[in-house]
């Protein structure tokens, strides 16, 4: 069993910071790439950032030069910090881990619970 574990939500004002956090923990035998999706009342979740297993990443128009994705030393953990948040960024923020269980196994998707942002003007 896979399991995925965020923390670090919270209230801050308008330009302040927060970081969240991810773990994963389970048999596993490689995390191929992992991501931060969010999804506000109303509207789809969307992705927000993703880094691939080569340190690769990739962003939101709406982020970029504003959070930064990235990976623990032992590749189990991902934490994006949040800087310059603006009230538009309130929304539950989820960690996704894209995980093979076996050598021989096909990778899958894992999804943790959500955290809570919000950003008061």
């Amino acid at each position: 069993q896979v399991q995925l574990v965020e923390s670090g939500g919270g209230m801050v004002q308008a330009g302040g910071s927060l970081r969240l956090s991810c773990a994963a923990s389970g048999t596993m035998f490689s995390i191929d790439a992992m991501a931060w999706y969010r999804q506000a009342p109303g509207k789809q979740r969307e992705l927000v950032a993703q880094i691939t297993s080569g340190g690769r990443t990739n962003y939101a128009d709406s982020v970029k030069g504003r959070f930064t994705i990235s990976r623990g030393n032992a590749k189990n953990t991902v934490a994006l910090q949040m800087n310059s948040l603006h009230p538009d960024d309130t929304a539950v923020y989820y960690c996704k881990a894209n995980v093979r269980r076996t050598s021989l196994s096909r990778s899958a998707d894992y999804w943790g619970q959500g955290t809570q942002v919000t950003v008061s003007t």
